[in-house]
């Protein structure tokens, strides 16, 4: 993993601070080049060919093409022994060369050879253009800017904000998206004028002419017609087998290292699986990392504990108590953009942790979002067949206002937490499918909280990006159209970013074999009644790991990386929540100050359950200091904390 910045034009004071500021992605190096209209920097960190022929930016034998590249080609052998016979010299054994290479040979036809996690740039002089690509997923981040003819890119926003001439101004539409769904769905950010590239896709630019062009390479396929009545007509136990197989393969090929390989495990089927497959495949003695809390019913460490035990890992634990509001902040700072998975926090902490000790840590991210293992699924089944027959006013008025008046519990979920989730997330319209229950401002709730003059200006259809990216699956069946979703809207912009930032903050490589494409292509042929079978998720990958996994964990619920939060705030952060809230000139500007002070009022007296509300507005109004606000003070804040987290 490393970072990577870069900009059309010649300027090398301005590549340095660039490079210098997303230094923890790159810990092990930097390198810069700056040549006829392109400048590019490069942060390193080792993972693949240690040696000092790995550095970059890297150009090809002729001077022609040059390369900044964030990530891991995990077939690169194979791309390599095809490349060498068409007279390509080598003269590495990067998988950062692989893909130089590989360009000059397809262009962006290369993309279809790569398996694993990158984003990258190319500058190929010949053609006098720029060449910005993403991973199929969206596991590496990407930024841009096209600023008075300057294509700016950079793993990092803040990166970007080097040239002063990049305007540092609020997207109102994206952070109406953010109060919603947690995140601001791609091509947007928080930013307006800086985008980011989206998932499965690449960008031309040619500064000659302004030429730009942003294409798809990539989509997820689900079977209709015929292919899909052949796979019902499959033994579930063939689709098991095939299923594991693919899995087993995954993590096969993201084990290539020249470094140790950790795992983060939470004692879910999905980390556990990763940790299976590794028993298998894996030289060295297994690490794995575990986090928990004193709250055990936020705590999975006994599960975690079931699966170190079985496989003989070297295992480590992290007791969370409530993090110091400084922590909050270097969270901010590392996300460049307002984004609040209640996990990210906890994430965050468990890397500055396995950084101690490892480069590179395996985690099981995406296995919900390809196996179907949310909640969420399950709720949107139970609407489907029996909630939606209810009387619409029953459905959206009468019961949302009577569970509103059950009071919150403290512990993570319990049938009246559950039953009052339930009941607020389908009120909300269809077009959200199963995401509904993963939406946190609802009409009366914005109604009440947002100012009129916000209001005015944005369009109040929470819904938008995901009737955008449903578009690509008219013909498929519910869960099918809702697993694509999942992946291709929040897997982005909001899981993926988190484990992204959150990890290289501290220079470590996280990899998620579970969103390995391949694997994807197969899973996404199996029929949706194996993957959500009645009310039980994960089902075929409860299958194929039957006589691998001890049976706790193939017949355990999901619980995720969350954390305590609500409880937090009412307690340990009330004052820094308070505070924070009173000071914001944005929260001031966007929210109506009786809207707020009523949703701490009802938060602090159990009388509702806000922390998605209050968590949301206090990182906006942290991410506000850090990055929008010009003053002096606020400006001196962030780079403080970036001199700190380089150290």
């Amino acid at each position: 993993m490393c970072g990577i910045v870069g900009f059309t034009g010649e300027d090398r004071p301005l590549l340095e601070a660039m490079t210098q500021i997303v230094a923890h992605r790159g810990p092990d190096g930097d390198g810069h080049y700056v040549g006829t209209g392109i400048s590019l920097g490069h942060r390193r960190l080792s993972i693949i060919d240690l040696s000092a022929a790995g550095a970059e930016p890297m150009c090809n034998e002729d001077r022609t093409v040059w390369l900044v590249y964030n990530g891991e080609i995990y077939n690169h052998q194979d791309i390599r022994d095809w490349l060498e016979p068409r007279g390509h010299q080598l003269s590495s054994h990067t998988d950062a060369e692989v893909v130089l290479h590989a360009y000059e040979e397809e262009g962006a036809a290369c993309l279809d050879r790569f398996i694993g996690m990158f984003a990258f740039a190319l500058w190929d002089s010949r053609r006098g253009e720029l060449f910005l690509a993403r991973d199929r997923l969206g596991i590496k981040p990407l930024y841009y800017t096209l600023n008075h003819g300057r294509l700016s890119f950079a793993s990092e926003v803040k990166a970007l904000f080097c040239d002063r001439s990049v305007p540092r101004e609020v997207d109102y539409q994206g952070l109406f998206y953010y109060l919603g769904h947690e995140y601001v769905p791609a091509p947007r950010s928080a930013f307006a004028g800086i985008s980011k590239l989206p998932a499965a896709h690449y960008l031309r630019y040619r500064p000659a002419d302004g030429f730009l062009q942003i294409s798809r390479y990539w989509d997820i396929t689900f079977p209709e017609g015929a292919a899909l009545a052949a796979g019902r007509a499959r033994p579930a136990a063939a689709w098991a087998d095939e299923v594991r197989g693919a899995l087993e393969e995954a993590v096969k090929r993201w084990l290539v290292s020249d470094v140790p390989v950790a795992v983060f495990l939470s004692g879910g089927l999905d980390s556990s699986s990763i940790v299976a497959f590794m028993a298998r495949h894996y030289a060295g003695r297994l690490r794995t990392f575990s986090v928990g809390y004193a709250d055990r019913s936020f705590s999975e460490l006994s599960y975690a504990r079931i699966v170190a035990d079985h496989f003989g890992t070297d295992h480590e634990e992290l007791i969370i108590q409530p993090p110091e509001p400084a922590d909050v902040e270097r969270v901010v700072w590392h996300l460049d953009e307002p984004m609040t998975d209640l996990s990210t926090l906890a994430f965050f902490l468990i890397c500055r942790q396995a950084a101690k000790e490892v480069k590179v840590c395996m985690s099981g991210e995406g296995g919900d979002e390809v196996f179907a293992g949310y909640e969420r699924f399950i709720a949107s089944r139970l609407e489907r067949r029996f909630y939606r027959f209810l009387p619409d006013a029953l459905r959206r008025h009468t019961l949302p206002r009577l569970a509103g008046r059950l009071r919150d519990r403290p512990q993570k979920k319990g049938p009246v937490n559950l039953l009052k989730r339930f009941i607020a997330g389908a009120a909300l319209p269809d077009d959200g499918l199963h995401m509904r229950w993963q939406y946190f401002l609802d009409d009366p709730l914005a109604t009440r909280l947002l100012a009129p003059e916000l209001l005015a200006r944005i369009d109040p259809d929470a819904f938008a990006p995901y009737r955008e990216a449903l578009a690509h699956t008219a013909g498929a069946d519910p869960l099918s159209r809702e697993l694509y979703l999942d992946l291709t809207v929040p897997m982005a912009n909001s899981v993926l970013s988190k484990v992204d930032r959150m990890s290289m903050a501290f220079g470590l490589e996280v990899r998620v074999p579970f969103l390995d494409h391949k694997l994807i292509e197969t899973v996404s042929q199996v029929p949706a009644e194996l993957k959500l079978r009645g009310m039980t998720t994960k089902w075929v990958l409860r299958q194929a790991m039957r006589d691998i996994l001890p049976e706790p964990i193939l017949t355990r619920k999901k619980q995720g990386y969350s954390l305590p939060l609500k409880n937090w705030l009412r307690e340990d952060w009330r004052e820094f929540l308070l505070d924070t809230l009173r000071s914001c000139p944005l929260i001031r500007e966007i929210c109506r100050p009786a809207g707020v002070q009523a949703v701490i009022d009802e938060h602090m007296s159990l009388r509702a359950n806000h922390n998605h509300t209050l968590w949301a507005l206090l990182n906006l109004a942290l991410w506000h200091r850090r990055f929008v606000d010009t003053s002096a003070e606020a400006a001196a804040a962030p780079r403080a904390l970036a001199r700190e987290a380089a150290r």
